[in-house]
């Protein structure tokens, strides 16, 4: 059994440890049991797309782009600003259509075009630099067929791209009907080498088989992409290296529907058309926690003063995984880059806290292996954490450490409940970043 220093202190009625070598100090402000000092996220720009069936978007929010120059990509279609190709479907919906046909003549970069298809932009009337980016859509399918929604930096004409920055939120290509891409564009990563991630639908379903809620979180120095509320990818500014990180300037949003192009390649006797992009809202807000499953909001988190990183193997941070803040939610070792999920604070009852909630024991199992996860602070032993003077995180009511799994730093490795070792595993520091 080893000796574990700590002082208690008692302010307000509360009890606070104050965590020996750690450099946390006692905390500034306490809230009384079932009190958040959290605010509501808030939404700061949205369009659910209500009006008359086959009239236009709101031109207050969104503006068409029409040319058929093949965007750098050999696409094949002409973008329009006619609601043949973009319009409102009396449900609640924009829907996006690309038609195989050029009734009008339309010139396009390799001769007269072959489909016409539509594109929207906020570039004229809504620009952001971080928060929640989210849309409900129904995508397309088909071979050569190219759904996407996804941001450029504002600064495109004057700086001009990748060095403008490209965030692709949702792209999908018909020939892979299951998978959703993610990426980043900047100097450096880009084109067909950029910062990317993927997800598949499980059990072979396609992505136009239903809806699917498309979405970003944007932070200083962090991109978390989700589908579904599910996150699938994260890059950070340790992601582009020696390269410039281009993501701390306002962006602009662009839904639209290609057809063809390099990466998709062109349509084939399997593909149909007409083929509908079906978008049911796009929705802002200001906190990278809101809106995550199906437009819902939940709390910004509270990040006290003092609130520090505790790093690991390999300098890794304990970190919250997706930042999210349902109960039951993985604690696990990432890369660290300052967010919220990987500020942690010493509170009541020898808790650790991030996110508003607590680490916590799952279950307030005390076997080898037993998972870590976050959970609403209950003052029970399953939450009480104590550092000693050895770096050893110990949960007294186990007598047992905070592990890495199979001592590997990976991202995204989980942590758990084991009996103390003095590994290197175990091991974890406290630092102001």
């Amino acid at each position: 059994m080893m000796i574990l220093k700590r002082r208690r202190l008692v302010r307000g009625g509360a009890v606070l440890a104050v965590l020996s070598l750690t450099g946390w100090g006692v905390l500034t402000a306490l809230s009384s049991p079932g009190e958040s000092n959290a605010a509501a996220a808030s939404t700061v720009w949205a369009d659910e797309f209500d009006g008359p069936a086959g009239s236009a978007p709101d031109s207050k929010k969104w503006r068409s782009e029409v040319k058929g120059d093949g965007f750098g990509n050999n696409e094949l279609q002409y973008y329009t600003g006619s609601t043949d190709n973009i319009a409102l479907d009396g449900q609640g919906n924009l829907v996006i259509t690309a038609k195989k046909g050029n009734p009008s003549g339309l010139q396009c970069w390799n001769g007269p075009c072959q489909y016409t298809s539509g594109k929207l932009t906020t570039a004229s009337t809504f620009t952001r630099t971080y928060g929640h980016f989210e849309a409900r859509i129904k995508i397309p399918r088909g071979q050569g067929i190219w759904p996407a929604f996804w941001m450029l930096g504002n600064d495109i004409g004057s700086a001009g791209w990748p060095k403008s920055g490209e965030i692709d939120i949702m792209e999908n290509v018909g020939k892979e009907p299951g998978k959703v891409h993610g990426s980043l564009h900047g100097p450096g990563y880009s084109g067909g080498n950029p910062l990317t991630g993927t997800y598949t639908l499980p059990q072979g379903k396609a992505l136009a088989d239903d809806f699917h809620v498309y979405s970003v979180d944007w932070s200083p120095g962090l991109v978390v992409w989700k589908i579904d509320g599910t996150e699938y990818s994260r890059k950070t500014t340790a992601d582009a290296g020696s390269n410039k990180w281009v993501f701390d300037h306002p962006f602009f949003m662009m839904l639209n529907l290609a057809v063809g192009g390099n990466w998709p390649g062109s349509p084939d006797a399997s593909t149909t058309f007409p083929q509908r992009m079906v978008i049911d809202y796009v929705r802002v807000t200001d906190a990278t926690q809101g809106g995550s499953n199906g437009g819902s909001q939940t709390p910004s988190p509270t990040v006290p003063s003092d609130a520090k990183a505790v790093r690991g193997l390999d300098g890794k941070c304990l970190d919250v995984n997706a930042a999210e803040t349902a109960n039951g939610t993985k604690i696990q070792v990432y890369g660290c880059n300052g967010t919220p999920a990987q500020k942690w604070s010493s509170a009541a009852h020898r808790s650790l806290r991030a996110l508003d909630k607590c680490l916590d024991v799952k279950a307030g199992g005390t076997a080898d292996g037993t998972a870590i996860q976050l959970y609403e602070c209950n003052g029970t032993p399953a939450q009480e954490w104590v550092l000693s003077n050895a770096g050893d995180l110990v949960n007294p009511q186990a007598d047992k450490c905070l592990d890495i799994k199979d001592r590997k730093s990976a991202d995204r490795t989980p942590v758990q409940l084991w009996t103390c070792k003095g590994t290197t595993n175990q091991k974890w520091k406290v630092s102001a970043s």
